[in-house]
């Protein structure tokens, strides 16, 4: 989807001598609001930072394939189960598109992935954990692909093109991801007393957590304000986490099920709704490594790619036969 460009290139601004004229062009694009590209000079802090986003999105991708994968062989239904299916298929899809982006920063993909396999990147805290029922993979579409959505919608106008346009594909996708949550909990909200039961557990679980991805508040976020002043970022954390709530309160209404905060309630002043303490200390606790599921997550990546080191290699030797067909012409005569 992207070119792959070395340290060497990436970042090379075409046209400019003196680097002074060079950061110049940089403040003048991200003034304009236009594209940073990967032949672009930028400043090796906005690549830094660029690199690190990616890479953790990208790892959340793939580490966010185990929940719900965890459900496909006991999906209640032929249908339900090919929708997960597609749907994991679409978070490895999704993983794919932001390893290219990141490589057209001058990172290696295999280096990325040493740096999650080894704990120095990290992944969202939402994928540690659990997923106890089928009514969890319906709270996951719901809630987490819902966040997800806020999140990401406007990073689609990132500074950063490869990036940016990543996302327009990627959102498109996890609106649908959100639908198929959204139907799962709305049919079991509808359904026996159990099964709407399982669903309110689900959400009972899920709802904290879902609020705790858009990150620590905007007074304790160490890169938010540089990251907005890039155009990387176009909303702070606090402001995404209340449109978020106000978009999941009338639609919680809708399934029938309850949003477990006993101080949620509409403010007619601020023109939105009031919500509870976010347990701040929980979610630094999964960020360091103490959340349900963060050791089961990280050994199951960890040895998907050991088991996986074959098909890397066999695909190497492939693709370096087909860059060298005259010299195994050569060979064979």
């Amino acid at each position: 989807m992207y070119g792959n460009y070395d340290t060497a290139t990436a970042g090379a601004s075409l046209g400019e001598n003196a680097p002074g004229d060079a950061e110049q062009r940089f403040d003048q694009l991200i003034a304009a609001e236009q594209r940073i590209e990967p032949r672009d000079w930028m400043p090796d802090a906005y690549r830094k930072t660029l690199i690190r986003q990616i890479a953790q999105h990208a790892h959340s991708e793939i580490i966010g394939m185990q929940p719900e994968g965890n459900w496909i062989t006991r999906a209640p239904s032929l249908r339900r189960k090919a929708i997960l299916i597609a749907k994991v298929q679409d978070e490895a899809g999704h993983g794919l598109y932001l390893y290219s982006a990141a490589e057209t920063l001058g990172v290696d993909r295999e280096e990325l992935l040493d740096l999650l396999h080894t704990g120095r990147q990290k992944y969202s805290s939402i994928f540690n954990y659990p997923t106890l029922t089928w009514a969890d993979v319906g709270a996951i579409g719901w809630l987490v692909d819902g966040a997800a959505i806020m999140n990401q919608v406007p990073l689609c106008r990132c500074s950063y093109g490869p990036y940016a346009r990543a996302m327009v594909r990627i959102c498109k996708e996890e609106s649908f991801h959100q639908r198929q949550g959204f139907e799962i909990l709305h049919t079991l909200s509808h359904g026996t007393p159990g099964q709407k039961a399982m669903a309110q557990d689900a959400v009972n679980r899920y709802w904290w957590p879902s609020l705790m991805m858009f990150g620590p508040p905007d007074e304790a976020s160490a890169h938010s304000a540089q990251s907005t002043a890039w155009g990387i970022k176009r909303f702070g954390n606090d402001e995404l986490r209340q449109r978020f709530v106000d978009m999941t309160v009338p639609q919680a209404e809708v399934l029938g099920l309850t949003l477990p905060d006993a101080d949620l309630r509409w403010n007619p002043e601020r023109g939105h709704h009031d919500f509870g303490a976010i347990d701040w200390d929980e979610l630094a606790r999964v960020i360091r490594g103490d959340g349900p599921c963060n050791a089961e997550r990280m050994r199951r990546r960890r040895q998907a790619h050991e088991d996986g080191a074959w098909v890397r290699e066999a695909a190497q030797a492939y693709a370096d036969r087909r860059a060298r067909p005259d010299l195994d012409r050569v060979r064979a005569s």
